[in-house]
């Protein structure tokens, strides 16, 4: 009967309203919730009467089924945490929950969020007040990061920073810009030996030294002139003064190239690669390169006028250090900065990317979880495929738009009403039916 139909329409349209005006609520409510993904209801129309010549029309009514927005994406907010991380683009953090970290059984259940504001607790875990603990892949001693399963959790792990930790970085590579005054390779020069000492950092952050001696080569009679050449005697302080190269540097007195390598010969110790200008030297903590510079090259090693003067000594490496900072960068990487001004690198936190970002299931505290309907997930680093870079010191604000949420509640209030009077109206009906059997 078309009159029940009626009222069978109003009551689903009193339904559906009621799930959309539950959708604009919640929305409202965390307009001001960091990485909040609006919800949206959409009606669907249910057709029971397929002819039109039929004479007559039963309401179907409507259905109403709800979407959450998860590809919106919200405004970028600075803050003043480090470790505050949002994503500018497509891409998710992984995490998981607080009491997984500490189960001994059973893998770690992957969530995701699109931001977080994430903070050491006792025991050095990086979390959220709300218990999302953020997971990472752990890097190397010397900074890099094997290759970990894109399409499982097995390479993450719940990042941590000790922050009593302390770190050194030993030396690996050395810089040596001296010049050496050729006045002292001249006919009737003493050949006093010239010393320079160079400190470096050992593996266990200790102050080495290499020694270096310059002793110029003396031209014999009848020879007159400057003889333009040198020994450099290299020797570690960690080997107990022991001699780790000896070579014989011979400059170039052209007038082109005046006071540049024109040769070095090996008589011990490390190989002289002339295409980088580098010595392979082995210090007590092992390899150790020193660059003097390539033949004909201004920038290592110059014989000019009467003067010795390191004019450029640089290397890498650093004493023991206190950690002082965390900080995330754009490409996912979490790096520590000790007071000596070293940086490591610690973690690596890849983004999470599913087919079908709106068919997660929607969890507790802005998280979400992989669905039939998503697809897998795949681990992607930070830039790479779809997925966006990682912003530290910033959250992402949520998606609500409260002025057009307003504007759909009075529609919604509106709508709801006119089903209510529909009901109201088919009651009445029905009481007219009634009289007439009276």
């Amino acid at each position: 009967m078309t009159i029940s139909s009626s009222l069978n329409a109003g009551v689903a349209g009193l339904f559906a309203n009621a799930t959309k005006l539950a959708t604009i609520s919640d929305n409202i409510a965390n307009s001001n919730t960091f990485g909040y993904k609006r919800a949206m209801a959409d009606f669907d129309s249910f057709v029971i009467t397929q002819s039109s010549s039929s004479g007559t029309y039963s309401a179907g009514g409507v259905r109403a089924s709800t979407t959450r927005l998860v590809e919106e994406r919200g405004p970028i907010v600075s803050t003043s945490n480090a470790m505050d991380i949002a994503i500018a683009g497509r891409g998710m953090l992984p995490v998981t929950t607080t009491t997984s970290v500490g189960a001994t059984s059973g893998d770690q259940p992957l969530m995701m969020t699109t931001t977080g504001s994430f903070h050491t607790d006792s025991n050095g875990i990086l979390r959220t007040k709300s218990g999302l603990v953020l997971l990472g892949v752990p890097a190397n001693a010397d900074g890099s990061i094997d290759t970990f399963p894109r399409d499982t959790t097995a390479g993450l792990e719940p990042v941590r920073i000790n922050s009593n930790q302390t770190a050194g970085d030993p030396t690996t590579q050395m810089n040596l810009g001296v010049n050496l005054p050729a006045t002292e390779t001249e006919l009737g020069m003493p050949g006093t030996p010239l010393p320079l000492s160079v400190e470096y950092f050992g593996n266990l952050g200790t102050s080495e030294t290499l020694d270096i001696t310059f002793t110029p080569t003396i031209p014999t009679p009848p020879t007159t002139g400057f003889s333009n050449t040198w020994t450099m005697e290299i020797t570690d302080s960690a080997q107990a003064g022991a001699s780790i190269g000896n070579y014989t540097l011979t400059f170039d007195d052209s007038q082109a190239n005046g006071g540049t390598l024109a040769s070095v010969t090996v008589n011990s110790g490390g190989a002289y690669d002339p295409a980088t200008g580098e010595l392979a030297l082995t210090v007590d903590g092992g390899p150790l390169t020193v660059t003097i510079g390539q033949l004909g090259d201004t920038n290592g090693l110059t014989q000019l006028s009467d003067r010795f003067a390191p004019t450029s000594i640089t290397k890498d490496g650093s004493p023991v250090g206190n950690l002082t900072s965390v900080e995330i960068d754009e490409n996912g990487f979490i790096n520590a900065t000790y007071d000596t001004g070293f940086i490591r690198r610690l973690y690596q936190v890849p983004l999470v990317d599913v087919p079908s970002p709106n068919n997660l299931i929607a969890m507790n505290n802005q998280a979400y979880q992989v669905s039939p309907n998503s697809g897998s997930f795949f681990l992607w680093d930070a830039g790479d495929g779809p997925t966006g870079a990682v912003s530290g010191y910033a959250r992402e604000g949520s998606t609500t738009d409260v002025a057009g949420e307003l504007t759909a509640l009075i529609q919604t209030q509106r709508a709801y009403s006119s089903n209510a009077k529909v009901i109201q109206t088919v009651d009445e009906m029905l009481q007219e039916t009634t009289n007439i059997k009276r």
